[in-house]
């Protein structure tokens, strides 16, 4: 199994571009794939750089329904139209973020995106949980219907989606994760985890029994200004209930710096942060002379 950060927030040593958003490209036995594409074309441009031909990707996965991680999906289309491209149905409703002063500002996916002859829906539009796992094949499966059983992120607290009735606090039922298994080795990837890792890692062991070998997501811990003591109790908690598996963390974007740094001094080797360009090599696993290994930032 290969796995290459195409866009992520922060540059790495590969001098691939960054940009707030996410898109990782991964190889298995049977398929090329993106789990999201970013907000504009730079992923396209960061494949090019480090060799890696989009146009023979099959199959597109979107974590949710925001513009940092489908908004490239026109430009995917656009060279690998053949490709399936799997979205919660949820994922197309009229997200939105608030300011500092609480004006609302659009989020959602840009237009044409539901019209692609690739798009598969999955799920409805009704909020109630996925009773199971979306298998597209052995190597592949997609799964919703998460929960927040544990807490969430307060930095979930500003954003909202535009109904009928007005703007109402997201719910995030067009999150979905993706599995890849190869082996006995599964990874787990998630966009942003809006419901909370943990509430992620639960809904996992629900369904397949275990842990996966290796979790990629962003935990959406980031904020503007400090923390509060609350949010610093919550950081602190989570790193510690991961350290007490066995995964191994690889994470980025909405995680923010801050919150990463605090994590890292619990989890030391378990947790990593990937940028953009970065080639994240599992334990065990060798690949020739490549220089572009996920670094961490500096403690």
């Amino acid at each position: 199994m290969r796995i290459v950060n195409l866009t992520e927030n922060t540059e790495g040593a590969s001098g691939c571009g960054c940009e707030h958003g996410l898109c990782f490209y991964i190889e298995t036995e049977h398929h090329r794939l993106l789990m999201d594409a970013g907000q504009s074309d730079l992923f396209l441009r960061n494949a090019d750089r480090l060799g890696i031909d989009l146009t023979a990707v099959d199959t597109l996965v979107l974590s949710h329904g925001h513009y940092d991680h489908g908004g490239g999906i026109p430009y995917f289309a656009g060279i690998a139209p053949r490709a399936r491209i799997y979205a919660q149905e949820s994922a197309f409703r009229e997200y939105c973020s608030l300011d500092s002063e609480g004006i609302p500002h659009y989020i959602g996916l840009p237009e044409g995106v539901r019209e692609l002859p690739g798009l598969v829906l999955l799920g409805g539009d009704s909020g109630s949980a996925d009773s199971g796992i979306y298998r597209i094949d052995g190597e592949l499966s997609i799964w919703s219907g998460i929960g927040n059983r544990l807490p969430v992120p307060s930095a979930n607290d500003r954003l909202m989606v535009r109904t009928e009735e007005g703007l109402v606090r997201d719910d995030f039922r067009h999150e979905q994760c993706l599995m890849v298994t190869e082996g006995e080795c599964s990874v787990l990837l998630s966009g942003c985890a809006h419901h909370g890792i943990l509430n992620v890692m639960e809904r996992c062991r629900e369904l397949y029994g275990a842990d996966p070998y290796a979790v990629i997501s962003g935990f959406h811990m980031m904020k503007k200004g400090d923390f509060s003591e609350d949010d610093t109790a919550m950081i602190i908690d989570t790193a510690l209930r991961l350290r007490a598996t066995e995964t191994l963390f690889y994470t980025g974007h909405c995680t923010g710096e801050k919150a990463y740094l605090i994590m890292k001094q619990l989890m030391k080797d378990q947790l990593r942060y990937v940028h953009s360009g970065d080639e994240i090599v599992l334990p065990g696993r060798v690949i020739g002379n490549s220089t572009n290994q996920s670094e961490d930032l500096q403690l």
